[in-house]
């Protein structure tokens, strides 16, 4: 482990929402700059990326989480040591908004209880505006502005925000006020669900190598490892790219930071 590892700041992010929110998708283009061009269900994915928050170091582990409810006894693990909770619906998907009520902040609350920092996030919001675009637009089919704000409101998020993950805008300013929150949150985090080989508190290992965990053993495998200003291509994607600082993130991350991600997958 370098130096510069050994000095950041590690926190934990977990997101979850229903199947098809947009979950992955919003992952993957904040962590590697990258669009995922199928769907396929998430288990649990967990991405580590290296990021700089107004000159300080952070590694900041990625969670992503499986809606679906065969995997509803499984997702508690993911919990475990987290420092701040997106909860993510798709505005085309108004039942994934009513179980942002119904289902994701009981679960949150829970298992994390009530100090744990939540935000609200929409995701998919390039449809909505396809459909005004188009003339194609409901209320009974999308989730507006203000509808959104008033259950981020009811749920006592720190934050709501709108994103496009096809478009990746405002992935970053969903990650910088993600990150912000869970700065202020105690180093070992919330949720006591878990064990040793949760991404913060324990030791980050990015080569290949067999855990046993829950379910039996699993393989845990680098996906990607990508410098500032480079691209790479990995065995599992066509194409691979880092984030590069441009005048449209937010303030704060720090003119050319250096993001680097990696993605592990539990099979």
């Amino acid at each position: 482990m370098t130096d510069a590892n050994t000095r950041a700041i590690r926190r934990k992010l977990v997101i979850v929402g229903d199947g098809a929110a947009g979950k992955t998708s919003l992952l993957n283009v904040f962590a590697i700059g990258e669009f995922p061009e199928n769907y396929e269900p998430t288990v649990f994915d967990n991405y580590v990326t290296d990021i700089e928050l107004d000159g300080k170091p952070i590694q900041l582990a990625l969670w992503d989480t499986a809606g679906q409810e065969e995997y509803e006894r499984l997702r508690p693990l993911s919990y475990s040591k987290a420092h701040i909770i997106l909860i993510a619906f798709s505005v085309d998907t108004p039942d994934s908004l009513d179980n942002v009520t119904q289902k994701w902040i009981e679960e949150v609350r829970s298992i994390c209880g009530t100090q744990i920092p939540v935000i609200l996030v929409a995701c998919k919001s390039d449809l909505r505006d396809r459909a005004i675009e188009n003339g194609t637009y409901s209320a009974e089919n999308f989730i507006d502005t203000e509808t959104g704000r008033r259950v981020a409101q009811s749920i006592r998020a720190r934050g709501y925000y709108e994103t496009s993950a096809l478009l990746n805008q405002g992935v970053d300013a969903v990650f910088e006020a993600a990150t912000r929150a869970a700065m202020g949150v105690r180093d070992q985090g919330y949720g006591g669900v878990g064990g040793e080989n949760t991404a913060v508190g324990g030791r980050l290992r990015p080569e290949k190598e067999e855990a046993s965990g829950c379910g039996g053993t699993h393989t845990t495998r680098i996906v990607a490892m990508i410098p500032h200003g480079l691209t790479a291509r990995t065995h599992t994607r066509p194409r691979a790219t880092s984030l590069l600082h441009d005048p449209g993130q937010p303030a704060g991350w720090g003119a050319g930071a250096r993001r680097r991600a990696f993605l592990y997958h539990m099979s």
